[in-house]
């Protein structure tokens, strides 16, 4: 993979959870498309809207969606999201069940729907059994369900299979934000009952910022009205001479205009690299990656371990607290192993490094000592 990652020497990359990195097959393809902009304009219009058809029956791949028709491509995670919380026909009384570990775009669309009367109920995930304490908040009043497939802070793994059965057999609408799992870990929208699935393709993805998956089965997005409306989305698309027109009723319903073909041609190479590679294969390398980051921090007596440890309740996300550090400590260090090229996070009130299937480790052990022997921090 060191052909496809050639990334600086001085650089240990642990921030997919933030920003991936782009494989070299994706620069290629951005710098083409900029050329050929330059040198031909749109005169390959029609190749682009191949490339666009093939990123979606990709994505449909990636999630496994039944139908490319399930597929829309919006700018981000939160736009996904404010097109469901705004979309469907509320009822004072109705209520939102959530987690206290969201991501705010999972947390503050919801909370604005308090001026239609609908509550926002986050469940504590720290106890033994998360999924049990979602499900406890759930009544006769719950409309939706809406989780992270894994969390952004403590890197938790969600049993989306027991929360979507849950949702099914009690008529609750169940949205997957799966920004943290798509690109690190095997999907199946249809397996978990998933009525919506958004993700940015910027993190574990390996694409660009500003383009976004939102799945949908054809029986939620009924339940959803439209509030942007233009040539994209109806059903004689491209047929600019109609002076009538219908909604179609495929996901492209959600497109209102001219797609970011600048981020699908990004995209579509990405995930062209996992098809290459396989998502079982993606999945098993970055799941052991993880598995030797949370014993290195096990193996610090220094170090105490926020993400579980348990196979099956973490991803590719290991936060970690250093004992003789408060928050402002924390923030700090994350800043000096930013500063000595290992790019991380801070996340969960200690630091959240987030390696993918390609990366190495090998250098960590000694970059790390070097910057805790510079910022003196013993007992």
């Amino acid at each position: 993979m060191n052909e496809e990652f050639p990334l600086e020497p001085d650089l240990i990359y642990l921030n997919h959870a933030a920003v991936g990195v782009w494989p070299r097959r994706t620069a290629d393809a951005v710098k083409a498309f900029a050329d050929e902009n330059m040198r031909r304009g749109a005169a390959d219009y029609l190749l682009w809207m191949k490339t666009e058809r093939e990123l979606r029956v990709r994505l449909k791949r990636l999630v496994n969606a039944a139908s490319t028709d399930d597929i829309a491509l919006v700018k981000n995670t939160s736009e996904a999201l404010s097109l469901i919380a705004y979309g469907l026909e509320w009822q004072a009384g109705d209520n939102v069940v959530s987690t206290n570990q969201e991501f705010p775009s999972n947390r503050i669309v919801w909370e604005s729907l308090d001026s239609k009367g609908v509550s926002f109920r986050e469940a504590d995930l720290s106890g033994d059994d998360p999924e049990a304490a979602i499900i406890a908040l759930c009544d006769e009043s719950t409309r939706l369900m809406t989780v992270s497939s894994v969390q952004y802070g403590t890197g938790l793994r969600m049993d989306l299979d027991r929360l979507g059965a849950f949702c099914r057999d009690n008529n609750i609408l169940f949205c997957v934000d799966a920004i943290q799992s798509l690109g690190a870990l095997q999907f199946d929208g249809q397996a978990c009952q998933a009525d919506f699935v958004v993700a940015d393709g910027h993190k574990w993805l390996l694409g660009p910022e500003g383009l976004a998956l939102f799945y949908s089965t054809p029986q939620a997005r009924e339940c959803v009205s439209l509030s942007q409306y233009g040539w994209h989305m109806v059903e004689r698309v491209g047929d600019f001479d109609a002076s009538d027109w219908t909604a179609t009723r495929s996901a492209r319903r959600f497109e209102p205009g001219s797609p970011n073909m600048l981020g699908v041609q990004a995209l579509n190479a990405s995930l062209s690299l996992f098809e290459d590679v396989g998502m079982a294969g993606v999945e098993a390398k970055l799941l052991g990656l993880a598995r030797e980051l949370v014993e290195w921090v096990e193996a610090d007596d220094d170090l105490s371990l926020i993400t579980p440890n348990q196979a099956g309740s973490y991803a590719g996300i290991v936060t970690f607290r250093h004992r003789y550090l408060d928050h402002s400590g924390h923030a700090a260090l994350y800043k000096a192993l930013m500063k000595a090229g290992l790019i991380c996070a801070h996340r969960a009130g200690g630091i959240r490094f987030a390696p993918h299937f390609y990366s190495d480790l090998s250098g960590l052990n000694k970059r790390w000592s070097e910057v805790i022997q510079a910022q003196n921090i013993i007992e």
